[in-house]
């Protein structure tokens, strides 16, 4: 029983059910394998410790629930999301000592479900970046070497559940956030489609794009969470309020014959790492022999990704952050001697170097003389790639191509180039302007670095369910990546 962290949610779900454990054990096998890993990867922001035994030995007490899908899981969540009476900081000294009075809606979901929640995870601040190093607290290290960094801004989240301190955790995507870690740490992670999942109670960055999604070791513990987060939710006039499909039974297709995977001619073009191209085209080999059949696509617009994300984004990150001024709650400056004085101190000393930059670019693009020359011209781009993306599928049942053009870097190797820290998303950010799901799963380990490659499949709109069946079939096909090799 010392190694009930090492099982799959699915796995201790089972074992939770017929009372083989109880939730008190599991929990406490998680904490101390959180005690044993934290020192190393640091994935964490807070553990909720006492708060986690307690809810279990009164679960314990009562016996478990069949009505409750997730019954004594241990689960961690991002630190984006809110959290009853919790620290929520977003990964920022300006949100340090906040504390939300309701849960996100997500959260309140999984506790529903039955699922424990053990602590919340390490991020970029405000989501924003790609390796987890522009936290305001402490930079979070990649299971598989410690080194180099697990990717971003659900770095914690891909670290923590590689790392087996919970059985699953929850991330957010605005513009490969879940993705792009997944990769770099070999862990699946899946980007629902845009309101598929209610943002209430998510911190927004970038409120055209965010989505909520679960990041787990397997397809079937994936498809568990999404199962338990879906669904419409009238406080979020975005979510859709569409019937939640049976994720499951998705699961069960032994082969892939008639399925069509197209391959967007942009994502396998020159500048992709060789170990990365090489473990993707033998993970589309093995998606071959399982019958799939594929067709050559093309994503003409998608060159203008990067930039029309870096505007819509910023445009709407400059909007959602103006609500921290040192007022109402957050940071406060003490020194502050007027009004303006309070704002600009409270923000310049909350809010670190990159959503500072942010904040200007975005203010600057929305600002009067050069809102039509920036901002409209990016939301007419952000019209053709959605429409690239509707001509692609419209020949194929799902997109694939690699999730990260490199497996994961050195931490601080791109610290000093953040153009280029913008470039690790460029094939998981146009995803997100079009509003489709996406998925990245494990296929394999770089052959020269010995990291984890990810492969991903993008869907039609509310078609989880496809990119799931044939995540399950390619897993069952691929050989398993074992234990990070840090720890």
């Amino acid at each position: 029983m010392s190694e009930l962290y090492a099982k799959t949610l699915t796995e201790i779900r089972a074992l939770l059910a017929s009372r083989a454990v109880s939730a008190e054990e599991t929990v406490a096998s998680c904490l101390a394998r959180i005690h044993a890993t934290e020192p190393q990867i640091q994935a964490l922001l807070s553990v909720q410790a006492e708060e986690a035994l307690a809810a279990a030995r009164a679960m314990d007490a009562q016996g478990p629930d069949p009505e409750k899908p997730l019954w004594g899981v241990p689960v961690i969540v991002k630190d984006v999301l809110c959290t009853k009476g919790v620290p929520t900081t977003c990964g920022s000294r300006i949100l340090e000592n906040f504390r939300p009075f309701y849960d996100a809606f997500a959260v309140r979901r999984l506790k529903e479900a039955g699922a424990i929640l053990l602590g919340k995870s390490n991020m970029d601040e405000f989501a924003m970046g790609s390796s987890t190093e522009n936290s305001a607290y402490h930079p979070t290290r990649n299971p598989w070497d410690l080194s180099r960094v697990p990717g971003g801004s659900s770095g914690g989240s891909a670290a923590s559940v590689t790392a087996c301190q919970a059985h699953g955790c929850l991330g957010t995507d605005t513009g490969g956030s879940i993705r792009q870690p997944a990769s770099l740490c070999g862990c699946v992670g899946l980007k629902p489609t845009y309101g598929r999942v209610s943002r209430y109670g998510m911190v927004a960055y970038g409120s055209s794009l965010d989505q909520i999604g679960p990041m787990t070791r397997t397809v079937e513990d994936n498809a568990r969470l999404l199962q338990v987060i879906a669904g419409h939710d009238p406080k979020d006039s975005t979510c859709a309020d569409t019937p939640v499909p049976d994720y499951l039974a998705a699961l069960s297709r032994t082969d892939l014959k008639g399925i069509r995977i197209g391959l967007p001619e942009e994502f396998w073009a020159q500048g992709l790492d060789p170990e990365v191209e090489a473990a993707c085209s033998a993970a589309l080999e093995t998606l071959k022999s399982l019958g799939a059949q594929p067709v050559q696509v093309s994503l003409p617009h998608s060159r203008y990704a990067i930039a029309v994300y870096y505007i819509v984004a910023m445009a709407e990150a400059s909007s959602n952050l103006a609500r921290f001024d040192g007022v109402r709650y957050g940071f406060r400056d003490k020194e502050a001697s007027e009004l303006m004085d309070l704002y600009v101190r409270s923000r310049s000393k909350g809010f670190g170097e990159e959503v500072q930059r942010r904040i200007m670019l975005g203010t600057y693009v929305l600002s009067s003389g050069y809102y039509d020359a920036y901002y409209r011209k990016a939301a007419q781009v952000r019209r053709r790639i959605r429409e690239d993306y509707e001509n692609a599928l419209a020949r194929c049942d799902v997109l694939c191509g690699p999730a990260s053009p490199v497996t994961a870097w050195k931490v601080g190797e791109l610290t000093d180039d953040p153009l280029k820290m913008y470039l690790m998303d460029i094939y998981t950010i146009s995803l997100n302007l079009a509003g489709l799901p996406g998925m990245s799963l494990p296929v394999g380990l770089g052959k020269e670095s010995g990291m984890p490659v990810g492969l991903q499949l993008l869907g039609k709109p509310f078609a989880e369910e496809t990119l799931y069946g044939i995540a399950a079939a390619l897993e069952r096909a691929t050989p398993p990546l074992g234990q990070p090799a840090a720890l």
